[in-house]
């Protein structure tokens, strides 16, 4: 795999903003956004797919415990 160009990484760049921003004002619903992740998905390697979702979990993740919204599960015992 050569590695995209300028114009090809703009582009998913671009494609990854308008699903994320798609998700964030639909409150996660991804039957909504289809049109957009086809998008995003077709626009960018494999590798940065799973590499921005996870991204974007990780600073969900972290906002909420920025705000105080984090709640810990109870741990289960160890075996």
């Amino acid at each position: 795999m050569s590695a995209p160009s300028m114009k090809e990484r703009q582009a998913c760049w671009e494609a990854r903003d308008t699903f994320w921003k798609c998700l964030d004002e639909n409150r996660e619903n991804t039957a909504k956004c289809d049109k957009s992740k086809l998008s995003f998905e077709s626009l960018c390697p494999q590798q940065w797919v799973k590499y921005f979702d996870r991204r974007r979990e990780y600073l969900k993740y972290k906002a909420k415990i920025e705000a105080g919204e984090y709640q810990p599960t109870e741990n289960p015992e160890k075996s």
